[in-house]
């Protein structure tokens, strides 16, 4: 009786032990923060999907000049009327012009292709000065309150509040020949800091009101008790805890950002005529696309895909960040 109930404890064990992983003789290694992080994004299909896109689109941007030339497509301000028919009509995909080709005979296969430069130079640029501005300014908002927390929230409203358009037509025309001694130069330079003004409350809120329910935590608590200083709390102790959120919202704010720039140069702010932009695409589009539907509908998907990759790869990393998420 006693060897039949051991046996069946033997099995028992055995069957949790194989349920959990665990097998006699294997060791059980542990797996870092990476780790798990990794494992948890690859089991998302779609998100691993998104970010082979936007790793496609990135390498597009980069290698653009080698891409056309592999192609053998113009340089994308090249103009050729022999392109035109006799009424001035561009003319549709071809196998010489793969997208075909705009009201000025450009090509629109290059244009796209080079317009991925300005989406993501402005994307990445842009949300790097958002999250450097937001974090710093949100991190002494929360952590130091008071007097410091209002003047600092106030400021936030009075952005939130401003008219983004009207700030950006605003700088557009006063920064034609330059301001601030050649600081901001039209151009990518107008663009940037538009967006960038407009952008960064959206940051300190969310990192503010992370710290203030970090900065009130035990290992808070433990390192005032030990005498360590406001900035070394700050940036030594609260900020590591910050890091995930600010990398899931930082990139659900790329995609604002693409967006936010081809609505800007739909309205011929900020970026110099002529340069290959999704958003001046589609707006020289506007007028044609009864009769060149192409012209506006390849910017429009390429812009399209990538700022819905930049989307789903946010809520893949917000899921994989997420400690409650099982492993």
């Amino acid at each position: 009786m006693s060897t039949g109930s051991g046996t069946t404890e033997l099995l028992g064990t055995e069957g949790v032990a194989q349920e959990t992983g665990i097998v006699a003789g294997q060791e059980v290694t542990a797996r870092s923060p990476l780790q798990l992080f990794w494992r948890r994004l690859r089991r998302d299909k779609v998100s691993m999907t998104a970010l082979g896109i936007v790793v496609l689109a990135v390498l597009v941007a980069i290698f653009a000049p080698l891409i056309v030339n592999v192609a053998g497509a113009p340089d994308p301000n090249v103009q050729n009327p022999d392109l035109l028919d006799s009424f001035g009509s561009p003319s549709g995909p071809t196998s010489e012009n793969f997208l075909g080709v705009d009201q000025r005979g450009r090509d629109v296969f290059a244009r796209v292709v080079y317009g991925a430069r300005i989406s993501l130079l402005v994307a990445f640029v842009s949300t790097a000065i958002i999250v450097v501005i937001g974090v710093v300014l949100g991190l002494i908002a929360g952590y130091y309150r008071g007097w410091v927390d209002s003047l600092l929230t106030r400021a936030m409203d009075v952005m939130l509040a401003f008219p983004v358009l009207l700030l950006a037509i605003g700088l557009g025309v006063a920064c034609a020949d330059g301001c601030l001694n050649g600081v901001i130069k039209p151009g990518l330079t107008v663009v940037i800091t538009v967006i960038a003004l407009s952008l960064w409350p959206y940051m300190a809120r969310i990192v503010r009101g992370q710290v203030l329910s970090l900065r009130e935590k035990e290992f808070v608590e433990a390192a005032r008790s030990l005498g360590a200083s406001h900035s070394r709390i700050v940036f030594r102790e609260i900020l590591p805890n910050l890091v995930a959120p600010i990398i899931v919202y930082g990139t659900i704010l790329i995609p604002q950002v693409i967006l936010f720039e081809a609505a800007l140069s739909f309205l011929g702010i900020g970026i110099q005529p002529g340069t290959p932009s999704w958003g001046s695409m589609i707006s020289d589009a506007v007028g044609v696309f009864d009769i060149a539907w192409w012209f506006m509908t390849f910017p429009g998907l390429a812009l399209l895909l990538v700022v819905l990759a930049f989307n789903l790869v946010g809520d893949g990393l917000q899921d994989a960040l997420n400690p409650r998420t099982s492993s």
